[in-house]
């Protein structure tokens, strides 16, 4: 293997895979045999692996710091928002909100999950969304005034008035 760390992460797999089919070895050949075979395998894939995604070690010595500085106390305060806009939702759109776009199931698994249509979760979902870019606008641009138009305004402005 040349490399210690990927000799033994070879070994630890070895052994995993020896356990799980323990219950194939036909004793036809001494069990030190079989080990052997199902270690070479394993530092075969390996190597294979390694030539398939060559990697490039990072450097031991470098900035401690992130690349992008974390600002955790804006982050919880960005938090706090959501958590308050998604509050100020109905109970309808919050929940086929935080299914598809929190917890990430498809339209179709939250459809299943709430017994509602397809289109239904879509809607929501849409209605959800223009709520909560309202009131969440001030955080994509703090220094306007008003970031997202409200419904009548919108209406106005598409309408020529």
């Amino acid at each position: 293997m040349r490399d210690h760390e990927d000799a033994a992460d070879a070994l630890q797999d070895a052994m995993i895979s020896a356990f799980r089919n323990a219950s194939s070895f036909r004793a036809e050949s001494q069990v030190t045999t079989w080990l052997h075979r199902i270690v070479v395998n394993a530092c075969l894939d390996r190597i294979r692996r390694r030539q398939a995604r060559p990697t490039v070690p990072l450097p031991d010595t470098g900035p401690a710091e992130p690349a992008v500085p974390r600002d955790a106390i804006a982050e919880q305060d960005t938090k706090m928002a959501v958590q308050d806009a998604l509050a100020e939702l109905p109970e309808d759109q919050r929940s086929a909100i935080v299914l598809v776009d929190v917890e990430g199931y498809s339209v179709a698994e939250t459809a299943s999950i709430l017994g509602i249509a397809d289109g239904t979760v879509k809607s929501r979902c849409a209605r959800g969304r223009a709520k909560l870019a309202k009131l969440l606008g001030h955080l994509r641009n703090p220094s306007a005034d008003a970031n997202v138009p409200d419904d009548a305004m919108a209406m106005r402005r598409r309408e020529g008035r």
